[in-house]
């Protein structure tokens, strides 16, 4: 059986995602559809709007055929950390090809562009600690310092989130196994980062969270989102009560800031020299997230990177807990399936090289710790009694089956 990977987040799932679904089974031509998706913490350093196993449903109603998790240790990570724990899982899981959305939609360019790069080594390094020296993000640092090599008019636009990711996920194909076909496809009118809607059917995720969180109103966006999608949400809200914002962790951020030395601050996972102070001063002065955030922003830290330390502060991951992560994810762990992704794990399951986690009490506590802790820290972002029947949910909850017309829980 052959198969295709997609890494995706859903935050929430749209018309987009349901474009892409249906182009990477028009392009591949696989038999399975395999997603690998971010926990209840994503690449931005955000909590997702609803938790993994949601977001799972939505992925099976629109056809995917087995959804996976990028654990922690690897989803709330700068772009070329995110793209190798995706790619080294979904090449454990067999997957011949990938497809990933791009601003183009054409594959020479990356191909091209990761050639070039690697000619350039050198001096593209030089270039990006010049720039980083001289204050700039490393975001900035690494368009600035392409844009330094003269590179071709074809080259990838590496300013844009997408094709940063999928120059990243060759890049870390080119290591893990060099076998894997890649696609890409033309994302369809909405920027990665748009926060207005500005077509009748098509929406960015971000323009999608900003409705919700302004006015929680669904109807708001009914029309950039599957029916199937429409229905999760509505039932997230309806048996939670709300969706998940970063404000509704801020009094727990505070909390621990407040209640942090400076040199234990500095002993958290992306805490670098002298950011401590000021997060522990802007801690005393906000009354809300977005007050923090903007106390603590500067021309050296993106938005997004903060909002990962945050997350990482919330988490209480250190320093010392990703030195100890191994390089490469250790383990599978199986979000929901339906009927032919059954099938096509049975039939590939003896072959796997990383242990297939279904049951979590099944497992070693430590080799899940980073993203137990995760989901715990997500619980409460609810109010009680929704937070302790959240919080079961990570040991009691068996992957989503999709059996034909309806989904169940095993």
């Amino acid at each position: 059986m052959k198969s295709a990977g997609i890494i995706v987040e859903y935050n929430p799932f749209h018309n987009g995602h349901e474009f892409h679904i249906q182009e990477t089974r028009r392009q591949s031509q696989a038999d399975v559809l395999i997603a690998v998706m971010s926990g209840n913490f994503l690449q931005r350093g955000e909590p997702a709007l609803v938790s993994k196993w949601s977001r799972t449903k939505m992925a099976l109603h629109a056809g995917v055929d087995i959804v996976i998790e990028l654990p922690y240790a690897f989803a709330v990570q700068k772009a070329e950390t995110f793209a190798h724990g995706a790619v080294f899982l979904l090449n454990a899981l067999k997957c011949s090809s990938i497809c990933f959305g791009s601003e183009r939609g054409e594959l020479l360019p990356f191909i091209q562009t990761h050639h070039f790069l690697h000619q350039y080594t050198e001096q593209y390094n030089d270039w990006i600690n010049t720039y980083m020296k001289k204050g700039l993000s490393y975001p900035s640092a690494l368009n600035n310092a392409f844009q330094k090599l003269n590179p071709t008019e074809d080259a990838v636009d590496l300013s844009k989130p997408n094709n940063i990711l999928g120059f990243h996920y060759l890049n870390a194909a080119n290591h893990i196994n060099k076998q894997i076909k890649f696609m890409t496809i033309k994302r369809k009118s909405a920027d990665y980062h748009d926060e207005y809607f500005k077509d009748s059917t098509i929406a960015s995720a971000t323009a999608i969270r900003k409705s919700l969180q302004q006015n929680s109103s669904l109807e708001a966006v009914k029309s950039f989102i599957p029916d199937t999608t429409w229905m999760e949400l509505n039932n997230y809200k309806e048996n939670f009560g709300q969706f998940h914002h970063w404000e509704d962790y801020w009094p727990y951020l505070q909390f621990r800031l407040l209640t942090m030395e400076s040199d234990e601050l500095h002993s958290i996972y992306e805490v670098e020299e002298g950011l401590e102070n000021r997060l522990l001063k802007a801690a005393r002065q906000a009354n809300s997230f977005l007050a923090f955030m903007e106390l603590i922003k500067t021309k050296r830290y993106t938005w997004t990177r903060l909002q990962r330390i945050c997350t990482h502060i919330l988490n209480n991951c250190k320093k010392v807990d990703m030195k100890n992560t191994r390089k490469d994810p250790n383990y599978i762990r199986l979000l929901g399936m339906n009927e032919l992704g059954r099938l096509y794990l049975n039939h590939v399951k003896k072959e796997l090289p990383l242990p297939l986690v279904s049951k979590v009490s099944a497992f070693p506590r430590e080799m899940l710790q980073r993203d137990l802790i995760a989901s715990s820290v997500y619980a409460h972002g609810l109010p009680e009694p929704k937070k302790s029947e959240f919080l079961n949910l990570e040991f009691k909850q068996p992957p989503i089956y999709f059996r034909s017309n309806h989904i169940s829980n095993r």
